[in-house]
């Protein structure tokens, strides 16, 4: 199993000494994401920074661009990178993409599908495989100038990954991306019951194996060194559990364990401001249930039994303790079970 984390940036500079450090941790990949700052752009200074280490956007947002100019930013930092890079894509949700990002939102699922096509027949025009000749629902692209054709990749297409929670865009992960990012609120058995048989359907559609899709298991642990550590690392997982479960759209995971009423009443103390109720509701054994709770000496084993025949890689999540060694004995005791 692969072992990952998304580096926390709060600036953007800040790459330079978080990814090197990062793979002298021994994590096998590190993702950026996009929240305050754009995704990729830091991934040009983690790439100058480190040799082995994989790179990627987990994620970045998909329907704020178009996919010639994600084209474009996945190739040059598959060449920067010398073939470390992956493209992870997500949706977001309806008001950000129209209300921050003035952009199109329809039918979320049938357009990252298409989306996704869209790049690969981009990377196969550049590639030289085929001439540009795309035209969907959502894109068309059929103009490439040798002006505008950077020519096949000294390294190869990167792979492009998706994410998503619910049924159809889980499916659209199984059916044309490499790889998918598996939702951090997630317990093993909503895994199972939820995520795994949509990536199947997706995956028959287009006539593949489960061996042909990377699943990536982003996981919410919960550990420290000491008691007051351990305290604020169980508070800090609990707030985002609570904002997770009230939200209509993770409820499924909730449903799993019998757990639905707690949704409505999150989702109810949400809309009143009454954030800290909310927390109190999440008790031990929901939090135990999504997060990897416990000493650090035990989150590896823990890891294993949650993921074990599920994940062909994990990523580490809401792992910021202060002092990085706490991080690499886990990460070394996860790739040596």
């Amino acid at each position: 199993m692969e072992v990952y984390t998304t580096a926390p940036l709060e600036d953007p500079r800040d790459a330079a000494t978080i990814f090197p450090r990062l793979e002298e941790i021994g994590y096998d990949g590190a993702f950026s994401f996009e929240a305050k700052h754009d995704p990729f752009l830091p991934l040009v200074l983690a790439a100058d920074r480190t040799k082995h280490l994989k790179l990627g956007t987990a994620i970045a947002i998909a329907f704020a661009r178009n996919p010639m100019n994600l084209a474009n930013l996945a190739y040059g930092l598959q060449a920067i990178s010398e073939g470390r890079f992956v493209l992870g894509l997500g949706s977001q949700v309806k008001p950000h993409i129209e209300k921050r990002f003035s952009m199109t939102w329809s039918r979320p699922a049938a357009r990252m599908r298409e989306m996704v096509l869209a790049i690969r027949a981009i990377f196969a025009a550049w590639e030289g495989t085929q001439p540009l000749r795309f035209e969907g629902e959502f894109y068309r692209h059929t103009i490439m100038i040798p002006a505008f054709d950077p020519g096949p990749n000294p390294f190869g297409p990167p792979p492009i990954y998706t994410a998503g929670f619910m049924p159809r865009m889980t499916e659209v992960g199984g059916e044309v991306a490499d790889g998918f990012f598996v939702h951090p609120f997630n317990s093993r058995k909503s895994i199972l019951e939820n995520t795994f048989p949509a990536l199947e359907r997706g995956l028959e559609r287009s006539s593949r194996r489960r061996a042909d899709l990377d699943v990536v298991c982003a996981t919410l642990i919960v550990t420290a060194d000491d008691e007051q550590g351990f305290a604020r690392a169980r508070l800090a997982a609990k707030k985002q559990l609570a904002f997770y479960g009230s939200t209509p759209a993770y409820k499924a995971t909730l449903d799993c364990h019998g757990w639905g009423d707690l949704h409505l009443e999150l989702n109810r103390l949400s809309k009143r401001g009454r954030w800290d109720e909310m927390v109190a509701l999440i008790d031990d054994p929901v939090l135990e249930e999504i997060a990897v709770v416990g000493p650090s000496s035990t989150i590896a084993a823990k890891l294993r039994q949650r993921l074990e025949g599920i994940a062909d890689g994990v990523s580490l999540t809401h792992n910021r303790a202060p002092d990085p060694e706490h991080w690499a004995d886990i990460v070394s005791s996860l790739k040596n079970l």
